[in-house]
């Protein structure tokens, strides 16, 4: 009896690298095309989930399969982070692993994209910029929103260091600091906006921190920014940034920031994916 147990051990061990392997080559295979159907610079990550994998693919339905990629846009400097998650894919794992399985069919996608703070950095000319979250002031009734219709997804507080001219003008956007110009350090508070597809970062007025002491946020000592600038100051930290779509020509539903990323998220259900549209030419 204790043979016949260690043997069955055995063999339900042995079950497990099998179907871990199959698992582990599917991804690579599928990886591999996602990279050529999508022209990535590098394979993208993939992970089928559930277990045993064999049983899903006999069936031709795979339980959740995510998908990490980084991509480019020519409107965003630097890469960005592309994500999927696709639950009950329905495709023949035969078809998945030599490409022919182009067009499948899936129960519900989760598509994400993350700009991250260096590439934001870029995108708004601000090398340090850096991209905190605060608590959305809502006292003017509208949750945020501002009677704008769109959807507020938070208040930000925006800070980074700005170049000023020998005479305390700030410079420009594109400007490049000459002689003895020094930087200066400005905190502004912002609206995170999803309008349709567009993503939209709304300067609204410079920051104070609560601990700061009695004062109005714009007369902060570390913002320092002359009356006549602080219009092109807070100019220089808005941007709106057209998603297009989201990975499997998602369109975008929400929008948030998390660890100083802007993340725009959107869900499809009951879809049919193209999977060479995991990155919008």
């Amino acid at each position: 009896m204790r043979k016949l147990i260690v043997g069955l051990l055995c063999l339900a061990g042995l079950a497990v690298v099998i179907d871990f392997g199959a698992a582990a080559y599917s991804e690579y295979h599928v990886s591999r095309q996602l990279r050529a159907g999508a022209d990535l610079s590098a394979d993208p990550e993939v992970t089928f989930h559930g277990f045993p994998f064999a049983a899903q693919a006999m069936s031709g339905r795979y339980d959740e399969v995510t998908i990490r990629a980084r991509g480019v846009r020519p409107d965003i400097p630097g890469e960005i982070g592309i994500e999927a998650t696709l639950q009950g894919l329905h495709a023949p794992v035969g078809q998945l692993l030599d490409g022919a399985a182009r067009n499948v069919q899936v129960d519900r996608v989760d598509a994400r994209m993350r700009i991250e703070p260096t590439e934001l950095g870029k995108l708004f000319g601000i090398p340090d910029l850096q991209v905190h979250t605060r608590p959305a002031d809502k006292s003017d009734g509208t949750g945020g929103s501002g009677g704008s219709g769109m959807t507020t997804a938070g208040a930000l507080v925006l800070t980074g260091t700005l170049a000023t001219a020998p005479n305390g003008r700030v410079l420009g956007a594109g400007v490049v600091p000459t002689g003895s110009s020094t930087r200066v350090p400005v905190q502004v508070q912002a609206d995170l906006l999803l309008d349709g597809d567009k993503v939209r970062i709304q300067a609204t007025g410079f920051y104070r921190d609560k601990d700061d002491g009695p004062g109005d946020a714009t007369t902060d000592p570390r913002t320092e920014i002359p009356e006549a600038d602080r219009a092109a100051v807070l100019a220089r930290f808005s941007r709106t940034i057209d998603t297009k779509e989201l990975p499997f020509g998602v369109a975008p539903s929400e929008v948030s920031a998390l660890g100083g990323q802007i993340v725009v998220e959107g869900v499809g259900r009951n879809v049919t994916i193209d999977l060479d549209r995991l990155q919008q030419p």
